[in-house]
């Protein structure tokens, strides 16, 4: 076995791969730039060496430099974890000229694979069903909308070597293919140094499914089951799932045979994923080849037992599998929520800063039996950077069935406290209790579909405006405790808490009677009664209360005169009057926000890359003016409406903050 693996990699998934190690025995080695010198992978691992500037085609990319990195700390192992030069064939040549073990699979299966355009015709020849689509190179855009074309939209516009939605776009015609070929080429060249380009049918109404394959030096393939990953935004997985809501037996094996057929004809070994499109008629393709740990593999882990990090290892040591596809057992269901540093109230763009608050909800088997894990790369007091991938965590939760998987991690959420940076919890608490997704009816374009102008929050029904009302009257209640023990008496009077208040929700208003007990108290509405028990006290920013007996997890922080709550993706500030008060308050005018409507202002921290128009200029909706990369992604700025180019103020290479200025229109 080995004695010392270097990570070549950071974040969640160093730490990740650092965890398993240590339980076998084997020291470990991190690598890190100048920004991430203070990172948890640096701070857990036995070692650390670092390997250059923040961007990662001056450290993380850098073969010379891990190289270098592998013969100061003498490792005599490399995990790759997934991203930066996990599947880079000659990476692993120059691994086996030093001596090195790779830990991952044989060089020619990540040759093979790694390249889009040639596993399609691989897997063709093996048998394996696929997309239809133009497997040939592509010099330029206009070639682009003609092979589109032939094919027939909508198409699907992948980066050869691509990975992590990068390098994708979806279009549905001409404009939108020359468009996306572009942008998708510039994703690709930042990305992975290959700017190569292949067109696809896009499958309408598909499911991402994929299988999880496990192979060793001693010619042994199985298949470990399924993952859903078909909740996605912009081509990036967001929420995964094992086993899939759709398949049945007879296609999960048929599914799981055709992987291993593939990863046998180039002789795969390691852990891998063969990923697959799949139609509402349960007809599958293969849509590419992983040869590597997949983000989402912690959901297998869960309902195998199996831990791949460990395997892979072992493997790589040249140890034979320890078990045969019968002991392969799917045993409950999990469920992965990637936790974002984004804001879905900014139609999901990027953000950064600092961690002023990181609490993830405990860890491991709770008093029902069911799991939660946290796959996490960051802590409290630690720094977002533009530099890298914005995943912050992978929350996992396992249960019996899916529906007490789906509970479990509806709770889980409601108990991660983030702040300091914009984040997707609200949003993924909201996917929970949607009905379409708790009944197992998605697809690709569920985000889409569900939210097509995006994520505003979620209002609050009849029953949960109650619920909050009742948590903000005894909030309200403990505040006002506190202040009587504080100030006492006033003259010879005692002060006493009243009784009657009007909370407001939103728009609606509850007047309310609040009769307090030792645990809680009452909360007595126009029709109806709530008992509500908590040991919140002023200052806690998260409490369980327990609303007519069932515990709910909800984050509080007190704005000016008003209580912010939030739940089950629900954000609101509840406001606890005196009813004169209450009176009065209904009669305040607004302040009106600033016109930004003739401004175009940078929606995140990033790069201009391009400036589509000048001053003077007549635009279209929906045009083209600008792009920001940020986080490794290009983003297009399309003209809301129509109008005038007044002045343009940015500039390309110009690093922009949020809401920094672009252009202004007449």
């Amino acid at each position: 076995m080995f004695k010392k693996i270097l990570i070549a990699n950071r974040g969640e998934i160093a730490c990740r791969v650092i965890k398993t190690a240590r339980k076998m025995g084997i020291a470990t080695v991190a690598v890190y730039s100048d920004v991430d010198a203070g990172a948890l992978h640096v701070k857990l691992a036995d070692e650390g060496v670092h390997i250059g500037p923040a961007p990662s085609n001056q450290s993380y990319l850098v073969m010379d430099t891990i190289l270098d990195a592998i013969r100061k700390s003498g490792a005599d192992a490399v995990h790759p974890g997934y991203g930066f030069l996990s599947e880079n064939a000659e990476f692993a040549r120059a691994l086996e000229r030093e001596g090195v073990a790779f830990v991952g699979p044989p060089v020619g299966a990540i040759s093979a694979m790694g390249d889009k355009i040639s596993s399609k015709k691989l897997a063709a020849e093996a048998g394996v069903s696929t997309v239809p689509g133009h497997m040939g190179l592509i010099t330029d855009a206009h070639e682009a909308s003609k092979i589109s074309r032939e094919i027939g939209y909508p198409v699907m516009i992948k980066a050869s070597a691509g990975g992590g939605g990068k390098g994708m776009r979806i279009a549905w015609n001409d404009v939108e293919a020359q468009e996306g070929f572009q942008s998708s080429k510039n994703e690709a060249s930042a990305s992975f140094g290959d700017d190569r380009i292949f067109i696809e049918k896009f499958v309408t109404q598909p499911r991402h499914i994929e299988i999880q394959v496990l192979g060793d030096k001693h010619g042994t393939v199985l298949y470990l089951g399924e993952r859903e990953c078909s909740i996605q935004r912009r081509n990036q997985k967001v929420i995964e799932e094992a086993p899939s809501p759709f398949l049945d037996t007879e296609t999960r094996n048929a599914m799981g045979e055709q992987a291993v057929v593939l990863a046998k004809a180039v002789g795969y070994h390691s852990a891998g994923t063969v990923e697959f499109i799949v139609d509402g008629a349960r007809n599958f393709y293969f849509l590419e080849m992983n040869t590597r740990l997949q983000v989402e593999h912690p959901v297998t882990e869960l309902i195998t037992g199996v831990d791949l990090v460990e395997q892979m290892i072992r493997v790589a040591a040249g140890e034979k599998l320890s078990f045969g596809q019968a002991d392969v057992k799917l045993n409950g269901w999990a469920i992965e929520s990637r936790l974002y540093a984004e804001d879905p109230y900014r139609n999901f763009l990027p953000s950064i800063g600092r961690l002023s608050r990181y609490r993830p909800p405990l860890e491991g088997k709770r008093a029902d039996g069911t799991i939660v894990r946290n796959d996490t790369g960051v802590f409290e007091g630690g720094e977002i950077s533009m530099y890298y991938d914005p995943m912050v965590a992978k929350l996992c939760s396992w249960a019996p069935d899916r529906l007490a998987a789906i509970d479990t991690m509806s709770r889980a959420l409601d108990d991660f406290e983030v702040e300091g940076v914009g984040h997707n919890l609200p949003f993924l608490s909201a996917v929970m209790q949607h009905d379409r997704f708790r009944s197992g009816d998605i697809n690709t374009s569920f985000i889409q579909e569900e939210f097509p102008d995006g994520f505003h929050g979620v209002v609050p029904d009849a029953k949960s405006s109650c619920t909050l009302a009742a948590v903000a009257a005894l909030i309200n209640h403990s505040i006002q405790r506190r202040a009587v023990r504080i100030s006492g008496t006033i003259g010879n009077h005692r002060r006493i808490i009243k009784r009657d208040w009007v909370v407001k929700i939103g728009e609606k208003l509850f007047e309310i009677d609040f009769e307090a007990s030792p645990e809680g108290g009452t909360v007595r509405f126009t029709d109806n009664a709530v008992n509500i028990g908590s040991i919140w006290t002023p200052g806690q920013r998260h409490a369980v209360f327990h609303v007519d007996g069932d515990p709910i997890g909800v984050k509080v922080s007190i704005v000016g005169t008003g209580i912010r709550l939030r739940w089950q993706g629900i954000d609101i500030v509840a406001y606890v009057r005196e009813p004169r008060v209450a009176q009065l308050a209904a009669l305040m005018l607004f302040k009106q926000p600033a016109d930004t409507s003739k401004m175009l202002l940078c929606p995140m921290p990033g790069i201009i890359t391009h400036v589509a128009v000048k001053e003077g200029d007549e635009v279209e909706p929906g045009q083209a003016i600008a792009a920001v990369e940020a986080m490794k992604m290009e983003n297009t700025l399309r003209a809301e409406r129509r109008g005038k180019v007044r002045r343009v103020v940015a500039i390309v290479g110009q690093s922009l903050a949020v809401d920094e200025l672009i252009m202004e229109f007449e």
